[in-house]
C-alpha cells in the first residue's frame, strides 16, 4: 500500500443503487476506482464516469482498498471468500471496508479469514440512502484496525458527512443495528400521530410542517415527510430490508441479555406490513398500514414539501405529480385503506 497521504487505487464490490451513488462520489473526486457488479450492466454507467469495470470479484483483489456494499451477509461471504470472490486468487487488497449490513458473527468470520493474507476489515455500515448520498449527508460508523481506518477514512469522508471510529472489533455493527432499530421505531410513531391529526381535521401536510418546526424535529423526519403527506411509497429502504435489520437487532439484544419492549412490538408491525405483501414499497408505508387500522382512506395531498436534503435549505421542489414526470411513472393517485395501489418499485438491495 503506498505511504500515507499517497493516493491509494480503490475497488468496490456491488454497484446497485447505493453502490452506484457511492462511487459516483469518488469519482468525482478524482478517485481511481475498478469496480465489479455481478449483474455487469449495472456497472456500465459508471465505465463512462472514469471506472474500470472487471470482469471477477479476484480482479479487485490488487487494488489497495476495496470496498463492498452488497445486500445479505451471504453475499458478503460469496463476494469475498467465494469461488472467483475478492481473495480467490493470488493477490489481496490491503483494507476491505464492508459498508453492508450483516452480523457480527458474519463479520468476524471474513475477518478471520482474510487476516492470513494480510487483508484488515473495517465494519464500515453506513446511514442513509441514495438521496442522502446524492446530498452529502450519509454517515458511517466504523470499527476496525485504527491503522486501517486512518488509510480508509479520507475516502470514507468523500462518501458524505464523516466517518465515526467506534472501536476495534464488530463495535459498527451494532452501532448500524441501534440505528436502523431506532429508525424504525421513529418511523412507526410518526406513523401513528399523523393518523391521529389527520383524523382529528389536520392535514399531514400542516401537522408534519409544525412538528418539523419543533425541537422534536429531525433530519429524518423532515426528509419522510414528502413520502407522508404524499403517499409515495416507492422504495429507498424496503420493509423487507427494514425486518431484517430488526432480526438482526433484537438477535444482538438477546445475546446481551437486553429488553426491547419497543423494537419488538414495530417489529411485528413492520412483519405485517410485508405480510400485506408491501415488502417492496418503502418503510414509510407503515403510515398505509396506521391508517388501515384507524378506519381511515388516505388520499395524497400533492404539496410541495421540503425533504431537508436540499442545498441551503432550499424547498424540495418536488411535488407528487412533478416527482412522477421526472421518473416517467404514472399518476399514484388516491390510495384506498391507506395501502398503496400502484407503486413503482425499482429495488433496493445493492449488488444484484
Amino acid at each position: 500500500m503506498p505511504a500515507h497521504g499517497e493516493t491509494r487505487t480503490l475497488g468496490w464490490l456491488g454497484t446497485g443503487r447505493m453502490g452506484s451513488e457511492m462511487v459516483r462520489r469518488l469519482l468525482g473526486r478524482g478517485c481511481d476506482v475498478a469496480v465489479y457488479n455481478r449483474t455487469r450492466e449495472k456497472a456500465e454507467p459508471l465505465a463512462r464516469l472514469g471506472a474500470k469495470v472487471t470482469s471477477s470479484a479476484a480482479e479487485l483483489a490488487g487494488r489497495d482498498i476495496v470496498f463492498a456494499t452488497v445486500g445479505t451477509p451471504g453475499d458478503l461471504v460469496a463476494a469475498v471468500l467465494g469461488p472467483g470472490g475478492l481473495m480467490a486468487g493470488s493477490s489481496a487488497p490491503a483494507v476491505l471496508v464492508d459498508c453492508s449490513t450483516v452480523s457480527a458473527e458474519v463479520s468476524q468470520h471474513v475477518r478471520e479469514q482474510i487476516a492470513p493474507r494480510g487483508t484488515s476489515l473495517l465494519a464500515a455500515p453506513v446511514m442513509g440512502n441514495p438521496r442522502v448520498v446524492r446530498a452529502g449527508r450519509l454517515t458511517a460508523a466504523v470499527s476496525g484496525p485504527r491503522g486501517a481506518f486512518e488509510a480508509a477514512a479520507p475516502y470514507l469522508d468523500m462518501l458524505g458527512a464523516g466517518a465515526t471510529y467506534v472501536g476495534e472489533g464488530e463495535q459498527a455493527r451494532t452501532v448500524k443495528l441501534c440505528h436502523n432499530l431506532f429508525l424504525g421505531v421513529v418511523a412507526a410513531s410518526l406513523a401513528e400521530v399523523t393518523v391521529l391529526a389527520e383524523k382529528s381535521g389536520v392535514s399531514r401536510n400542516a401537522f408534519l410542517g409544525c412538528l418539523n418546526k419543533s425541537v422534536l424535529g429531525s433530519a429524518f423526519t423532515a426528509y419522510k415527510a414528502p413520502a407522508y403527506v404524499n403517499l409515495d411509497f416507492e422504495a429507498t429502504f424496503t420493509a423487507r430490508l427494514l425486518r431484517k435489520d430488526f432480526d438482526l437487532g433484537i438477535a444482538a439484544a438477546r445475546e446481551c441479555e437486553t429488553p426491547m419492549p419497543v423494537a419488538s412490538l414495530v417489529h411485528q408491525l413492520v412483519q405485517a406490513l410485508i405480510g400485506r405483501g408491501h415488502g417492496d414499497e418503502d418503510f414509510a408505508a407503515l403510515l398505509a398500514l396506521q391508517a388501515e387500522s384507524a378506519g381511515m382512506t388516505l388520499e395524497s395531498e400533492h404539496a410541495d414539501v421540503p425533504d431537508g436534503l436540499e442545498p441551503d435549505g432550499a424547498l424540495a421542489g418536488r411535488t407528487l405529480a412533478a416527482r412522477q414526470r421526472e421518473q416517467g411513472s404514472a399518476a399514484h393517485g388516491a390510495v384506498r385503506a391507506g395501502l398503496p395501489t400502484a407503486s413503482p418499485v425499482t429495488g433496493a438491495i445493492p449488488g444484484t
